[in-house]
């Protein structure tokens, strides 16, 4: 341990009281390092990384009086390899220091910041004031040489080192050179860049190691697309009835999805639906004799949650879905309802899984005054050691067919303590699979998933919709909770169908993916969004006729050749998030301010350093939040808040029309909701200052629909 160093037992600082024995451990170190992070709050649990994930390590430090500290980042790899990384202050007099890294690898990283005096640093500074003001020349050139002498004397330099600092000293103590001459010689060239790489030690102080867990890349980054394979190929007979999609038939379906550039596929659930008491057509309590019933109704006398409905296929067939989607880059991620139909064999299995009212018979599912007669909850609270257990046989089951995602249906109404078990559970034996919460819930609920361990959540993206909405709720995303919550930005589900879409037309689609896909690495689309569906069922937030009580075969190609698809645009997004590695940071994202309250504005820049291909990265969007209206105005831009100098001029190319434009701080704009509403542009080069003078010609083209572009 240096000289002078503070004991870091960490557990004897945490459990300190105060004590008269002038050697007793305070819980602060000599010089004082706080709030580190990355971490989840009250730290139960470690923060969280995806591979590839530019992570801020911070922490304040500082000391008393005047003299200067060093503060640097150790790092160890799952592999046990450990790093050293110079920590900056964030910004002059705030004692926040950071350092931004690239975690490249899965598996569990720790770090502890160091902070010590920097006494070659302090001196420096000290004497370079002193001489220039003649004051004390000879006593700082003394302390300086004794300082090198320290320095020279430290185990393990190398003995070219050691002669090097050895040299500097003697040249300090010679009264026969100049005084400038002899400060150049200890203060600068190649001492100094020895002693700011591998600074004295002395006075230091280390936080106690803390955890980040790194998953694979899918945790965090992914475009995501639903439907339903029920619908996907299902025909009408001429009596009425209904012949079911297959796995068969939707894995025709694939090849649309892939050319749209989605890489995840959520399937609603696959399982045998219930009879009993079974749903009609938008949420009727009377079901047809060929009405399928609600997916989510799970279970019947073919099977419960680890069967596959019979009018879908089998189990091979299952297989052979997923690996046509494999083939295509497409991972399948599937529904996890932790629920029964009346009719699930957990029922006459398992009655003590469930609630038994008075009257006894066997409650439902409720959201008073709301019944759901179709489906039964399950009280966790009987029996939850047997739950627990056939609920980990069942994600075994599916994980054997191949499955590494699941998408968790109402996540926030089953106990947390559950989700805590399970996923550490499975992801202790499968740290490749990924869990996403559907918790549209209140905030403390929805952060608390993702802190005991969900990958990614649904957030209240789908009802933030003016600028001020957006810029609180995605700079939150970015900042607050980046630590532990990585959100998925969902567009629509087969539950959502906000106002905005119901009355913003074919503009406002095209700028809910616009928004979607550029702020946050993963976004999700549920079938039909590409074709405008928008009428609601009177008195809901959800699409008329719903696809979860019937079945709803689309025509994609029809829509197309009239012109009434989004799809080439959804296509254009992922296009647009494939080539850029900017979008597929979360923490990234910066607003900048329009003259138009409609007008959002902000941009995400990934530096050449951190970027997987070397090249400096940075994409600015500007939307027009209003779907009804031609919206022309100024943006003002911060050039330093991706990647320029202040003041620079540069050329951006808009990703979606091609289209080259000179550009610098204050830009006049146009953003017609019916032709283009949203420009997404890349910085493509810094000018000079004379080639912005005049911007470039802006390309005369025939106006086009969004549904054929989405601008």
């Amino acid at each position: 341990m240096p000289k002078n160093s503070v004991p870091t037992d960490s557990a004897a600082r945490r459990t300190a009281e105060p004590s008269a024995d002038p050697a007793a451990p305070t819980r602060v170190g000599r010089i004082p390092v706080l709030d580190p992070s990355p971490v989840q709050p009250g730290e139960l649990w470690p923060a969280k990384a995806y591979v590839g994930e530019v992570v801020p390590f911070a922490a304040t430090a500082f000391r008393e009086g005047h003299d200067l500290i060093g503060v640097e980042l150790l790092l160890r790899r799952p592999g046990g390899a450990e790093s050293r990384h110079p920590m900056r202050e964030v910004s002059p007099g705030t004692d926040r220091w950071q350092v931004e890294l690239v975690l490249d690898a899965p598996g569990a990283w720790s770090y502890v910041v160091r902070a010590y005096a920097d006494d070659y640093a302090t001196w420096r500074h000290n004497a370079a004031v002193k001489i220039a003001a003649g004051v004390d020349e000879e006593l700082m050139l003394a302390a300086g040489a004794a300082l090198l002498e320290r320095a020279a004397a430290e185990p393990g330099r190398p003995a070219s080192d050691q002669d090097l600092l050895q040299s500097a000293a003697a040249d300090l103590l010679d009264t026969g050179v100049n005084v400038d001459v002899r400060l150049e010689r200890g203060a600068s060239g190649p001492v100094a860049a020895l002693l700011t790489a591998q600074p004295p030690a002395g006075l230091e102080s280390r936080t106690e190691p803390r955890t980040v867990r790194v998953e694979r890349e899918r945790a965090g980054v992914g475009s995501w697309y639903e439907f339903f394979p029920r619908s996907e190929g299902a025909l009408r007979r001429p009596d009425g009835s209904w012949q079911s999609g297959t796995f068969r038939t939707a894995a025709l379906r694939l090849d649309a999805v892939a050319a749209m550039g989605f890489d995840v596929l959520y399937l609603p659930p696959i399982h045998p639906i219930g009879e009993s008491f079974r749903k009609g057509p938008n949420n009727t309590l009377q079901a047809g004799p060929h009405d399928p019933g609600s997916p989510w109704a799970i279970g019947s006398a073919a099977g419960g949650h680890d069967a596959v409905h019979p009018d879908l296929g089998t189990l091979e067939d299952f297989r052979a879905f997923t690996a046509r989607a494999g083939e295509l880059g497409i991972e399948v991620a599937l529904d996890l309802a932790l629920q029964a139909s009346p009719d699930h064999p957990w029922v006459a299995e398992h009655p003590e899984w469930f609630t038994t009212l008075p009257d006894g018979s066997i409650a439902f599912a409720e959201n008073p005054p709301k019944k759901y007669q179709d489906i039964y909850p399950i009280n966790f609270d009987n029996d939850p050691s047997g739950i627990r257990a056939e609920v980990l046989r069942v994600v075994r089951h599916w994980i054997d067919q191949g499955i590494r995602i699941f998408r968790v249906d109402n996540p926030h109404t089953k106990p947390l303590a559950l989700w805590e078990w399970l996923l550490g559970v499975v992801n202790a034996e499968h740290p490749d699979v990924v869990f996403l919460a559907e918790a549209f819930t209140r905030p403390a609920p929805l952060k608390a998933l993702a802190r005991v361990g969900f990958q990614q959540s649904y957030t209240y993206f789908a009802w933030r919709n003016t600028k001020s909405e957006l810029e609180e709720f995605l700079g939150g995303l970015a900042t607050d909770t980046a630590d532990y919550l990585r959100p998925n930005l969902w567009v629509n589900t087969p539950d959502i169908l906000t106002e905005y879409l119901q009355f913003g037309g074919p503009a406002a689609f095209a700028i809910r993916a616009s928004i979607a896909a550029t702020a946050a690495p993963s976004w999700g689309v549920y079938s039909g969004f590409e074709l405008f569906e928008s009428v609601a069922r009177p008195g809901a937030e959800e699409a008329i006729d719903n696809e979860k009580y019937e079945y709803k075969p689309r025509d994609f190609a029809g829509a197309a050749a009239a012109d009434r698809s989004l799809a080439l645009y959804l296509g254009i997004l992922n296009r647009i998030r494939a080539e850029h590695p900017a979008l597929r940071q979360l923490r990234n994202i910066r607003f900048h301010s329009s003259e138009d309250d409609a007008v959002l504005v902000y941009s995400k820049h990934l530096a050449a350093a951190h970027s997987p291909d070397g090249r400096e990265d940075a994409v600015i969007v500007v939307a027009n939040l209003d779907p009804h209206s031609v919206r022309e105005t100024t943006v003002h831009l911060d050039p330093e808040l991706f990647g320029l100098s202040a003041g620079a001029a540069f050329q951006v190319e808009n990703l979606v029309t091609g289209e080259l434009w000179n550009w610098g701080e204050h830009n006049y704009v146009r953003l017609d909701a019916f032709t283009e509403p949203v420009h997404i542009l890349a910085v493509r080069a810094q000018q000079a200052p004379a080639d912005a003078a005049a911007p470039a010609p802006k390309a005369r083209r025939a106006p086009r629909r969004p549904s054929q572009n989405g601008s």
